[in-house]
């Protein structure tokens, strides 16, 4: 079991980034904490880890988590005996094996006789089965890393596991793994991810916000419903609290003229009685202050109405506030932009396909590249785009533009301000209010134009990067897209989502989100063997 009671923690820069968090997580639930990039999630994460302290609240849990962060190079050093939590153990257990029955090695086997066979059927699991106990993680790929400590969890047997985005480095292969372990395990687990398949075998979802944690007594599917209904009931206060702010405004308008009215005619009857211009000046100032009093009311409750308003859109998610504007592709649908005929290439004359590749890309066609990590993908990319020649078979490429969007949003300039790089983009000649207006509808403002683009968050280089397609104002014939999801949050995903489905050029995408292949209408595959 797992008690948070009012936690809080404050950044190093004293900002607050959650207050008074509390739920309780039961023994053996298997909870989806989500929320947007920022909030809080991994903090949250490492807080119940007991790697981060909090600025006040009580935590319990009922036994030590086990925890595994996103992976991002700081375990290279590490063997896989270390990154397995065995090290020592295995190391006792081959002297020991080998004649060396000391009281040292015996108290740190801990009569744990089983350690070697079980980190041996572990990464076996895991398709690990040929790395080597001293091998450092700094010669694995992402994918393997993340592996070697989702094998630890069967070696230490814990019953609180903490999974941050596990999925991130991992091909279809590994995430079939870890589905199948997250459906089959007894231990409690929370676990914060992006990957929708792997949040629909989570219940319940904890969401993490500004206003603190929600629970939602079901999978990702009934979150999705709840806030699908929550959505409708608030556009529809929006749009009811529209039509009660044009009505007092009306109200206003219309009792403002008919004092007016009353005022000038009691000033013509009061000249034609022959009032005094003492008397006349007095009853001028009343009907002034009256007018005055009347337009206080009515701006009080107009801004009451106003701000009432203005709360209940910020509470609107962002895709629901950003428009698009991509344009359409000049090539005529179903034109041949390339073919490959029995193509292959070769790394030190080791040929990279074991069958040669034939196929087309037309345009207007929409196509998954699928394989293993190490099945080619990068280089049938570059062969695509035209920067690298295959060695074996041929190739027919048509002129064409294409653009290439990959996980880091490498198109984006990390030495130059958010303006800067919207600018570069800006060859029709837009002016500047213009580029600023298109930045401040994909939610840069004004205190983020100056601000470096290596400061910004996956999601925010992506809405950067979807701003400045628009402002180019020029859909390119291709784009490829390489995981695109991989650092997103999901409302950053729908947003990402809701772009390419506007755009109507030939798409190529390599993913392991299937949620996100079949919203965006992949229809055809090409698979790497």
């Amino acid at each position: 079991m797992v008690i948070l009671q009012n936690i809080s923690y404050l950044h190093s820069n004293k900002d607050l980034l959650f207050d008074k968090t509390t739920f309780t997580v039961n023994q053996h639930e298997k909870i989806a904490l989500i929320g947007n990039n920022g909030v809080g999630k991994s903090t949250l994460l490492k807080i119940i880890a007991g790697e981060a302290s909090p600025a006040e609240g009580i935590l319990k849990t009922g036994s030590k988590p086990y925890y595994l962060p996103q992976i991002f190079g700081q375990f290279n050093h590490l063997t896989v005996a270390e990154a397995l939590q065995a090290a020592d153990k295995l190391r006792a257990f081959q002297e020991i094996l080998n004649g060396n029955v000391s009281e040292e090695n015996l108290n740190t086997l801990n009569d744990d006789w089983t350690i070697e066979d079980r980190c041996k059927e572990a990464l076996q699991y895991w398709q690990l089965q040929d790395l080597d106990w001293n091998q450092k993680l700094e010669t694995l790929s992402g994918g393997q890393k993340t592996k070697v400590f989702l094998a630890g969890i069967s070696i230490n047997e814990p019953q609180l596991i903490l999974l941050d985005e596990p999925s991130n480095h991992l091909d279809s292969a590994g995430r079939d793994l870890l589905y199948h372990f997250i459906q089959n395990t007894a231990a409690t687990l929370i676990i914060v991810s992006h990957d929708r398949k792997l949040l629909h075998l989570l219940n319940p979802v904890y969401e993490l916000s500004k206003h603190g944690i929600t629970a939602y007594g079901g999978n990702y599917d009934f979150y999705a419903e709840q806030k699908e209904i929550a959505n409708n009931a608030l556009n529809q206060d929006i749009q009811s609290k529209e039509k009660a702010l044009r009505k007092a405004k009306e109200k206003e308008r219309e009792t403002l003229e008919r004092q007016n009215k009353l005022d000038s005619r009691g000033e013509k009857k009061q000249k034609k009685a022959g009032v005094s211009r003492i008397m006349m000046n007095t009853l001028r100032n009343n009907a002034e202050n009256s007018t005055a009093k009347t337009k206080g009311v009515h701006a009080e409750k107009i801004g009451g109405i106003s701000k009432e308003l203005q709360e209940l859109r910020s509470s609107l998610s962002n895709i629901d506030q950003m428009k698009f504007g991509f344009d359409k592709t000049n090539l005529h649908k179903g034109k041949i932009l390339f073919t490959a005929d029995e193509m292959n290439h070769a790394y030190e004359d080791q040929l990279l396909w074991q069958n040669p590749l034939s196929f087309q890309i037309l345009s207007g066609q929409r196509i998954g590249l699928k394989g293993l990590n190490g099945s080619g993908k990068t280089t049938l990319i570059k062969i695509i785009m035209g920067s690298l020649e295959p060695k074996k078979g041929s190739i027919y490429k048509a002129e064409s533009e294409i653009i290439y969007i990959d996980q880091d949003y490498s198109l984006i300039d990390n030495q130059i301000s958010v303006y800067e790089q919207a600018q570069k983009f800006n060859v029709s000649g837009l002016q500047e209010h213009d580029i600023k207006m298109k930045l401040n509808k994909f939610l840069f403002t004004q205190n983020d134009w100056d601000k470096p683009c290596f400061a910004l968050s996956g999601g925010e280089k992506m809405r950067l990067m979807l701003c400045c397609l628009t402002i180019n104002n020029h859909a390119p014939d291709i784009i490829i897209l390489d995981e695109p999801t991989n650092n997103l949050d999901i409302q950053n995903i729908e947003i990402l989502t809701a772009a390419i489905n506007e755009y109507k050029g030939t798409l190529i995408v390599v993913s392991h989100d299937d949620v996100f292949l079949k919203e965006i209408h992949i229809e055809d595959f090409i698979e790497l063997n």
